[in-house]
């Protein structure tokens, strides 16, 4: 069997696939391709392979599968690998499109969320006004998506970015739908989360940097980022269950989008962003416990955040805390206020 059939050593040795006993460095991106049991396997870089289905299985879906974009958050990126070698074994018959995506390679090598800066704040173009190994993977990211999408039938093109947390969670699988202009969340993808296992979701109301970001702004495509628990190393994932979230990927891998009926959506919890705490200096404090969880509530009135003269305090009802991080970088999110959605989807 082709090397490209093990992806994640390839990503995680540097090197590229070759056809015999030797390797080449993983930054010579020279195009690779073998084909599998009639699957057609196309290596576009490092940590990045499309694969296209026998002559006459293509049920006409286009699906991107992403995780590790931040290097120790592993538990998604044992998913895919298991279910790419799953559908080179036979196992599961690729009837869809699909590109599988590990996003940064160094900062997966190295254990570490990133090497120079947050690969996940630097899409939607925001790569242009930055340097360093995160800012190219990037726009490479953003490159090989709209590529992959580009003549797609967007009704049947889906982006599913996986993730897991740095801390603990009172919801523990949860997902980030992203904001367009003009355009509704589906209720028909929110089921699908639902079945997927997904307690609540986050319906973001405002332009972000993130990779579902980009897919879902910029290329038209359903996108949704999945925070599937908390971040562990290689081997050590056997807490948290994607047992319902695998489920729902191989039926679309093998050409079933069929969705739960309408009913299943009570129960899933809505979210929407009230505001976004920047942090502006080394100034900044976060008045939060350390090991706070996400979706930990928020007395309201009490005192968030301080940056100087700066004061966040909350002044939402029901407001909810998630991502709460006073270590990231000046001028980057170190959290987000959440409220109940006001609206029924």
């Amino acid at each position: 069997m082709s090397k490209l059939a093990d992806l994640l050593q390839l990503t995680l040795q540097g090197i590229a696939p070759v056809y015999g006993n030797e390797a080449e460095p993983a930054d010579d991106l020279k195009a690779m391709q073998t084909a599998i049991n009639a699957i057609r396997l196309h290596w576009l870089g490092e940590g990045v392979l499309q694969l296209s289905p026998a002559p006459g299985d293509d049920r006409g879906l286009s699906l991107l599968l992403s995780a590790g974009i931040h290097g120790n958050e592993t538990a998604p990126v044992e998913l895919l690998d298991q279910l790419l070698k799953r559908i080179l074994m036979g196992e599961l018959r690729l009837r869809c499109r699909l590109l599988v995506v590990f996003g940064n390679p160094q900062a997966m090598r190295q254990g570490v969320r990133y090497i120079e800066q947050d690969l996940n704040r630097l899409f939607n173009g925001r790569h242009k006004d930055s340097q360093g190994f995160e800012a190219k993977r990037a726009a490479s990211l953003e490159r090989f998506a709209a590529d992959f999408f580009r003549g797609a039938n967007l009704k049947k093109s889906l982006h599913y970015d996986l993730h897991t947390a740095i801390r603990g969670s009172k919801i523990e699988q949860f997902a980030l739908y992203p904001f367009a202009e003009n355009r509704l969340h589906s209720r028909a993808e929110l089921k699908r989360l639902q079945s997927a296992g997904i307690s609540a979701v986050l319906l973001q109301n405002r332009p972000a940097t993130t990779f579902t970001a980009y897919s879902y702004a910029q290329l038209g495509v359903e996108a949704i980022t999945l925070e599937l628990g908390k971040a562990r190393p290689f081997g050590q994932n056997q807490e948290i269950n994607l047992q319902k979230l695998q489920s729902v990927i191989e039926r679309l891998i093998e050409g079933d989008e069929s969705h739960p009926p309408d009913a299943f959506l009570d129960g899933l919890q809505l979210f929407t962003v009230s505001r976004e705490i920047i942090k502006q200096s080394d100034h900044f404090r976060l008045h939060l416990s350390d090991n706070i969880e996400n979706f930990s509530p928020l007395k309201q009135y009490s005192l968030l955040a301080e940056d100087g003269d700066m004061r966040w305090q909350v002044d939402e009802a029901n407001a909810r805390i998630i991502f709460p991080n006073a270590k990231v970088q000046n001028g980057q999110r170190a959290g987000l206020i959440i409220v109940p959605a006001a609206q029924a989807i």
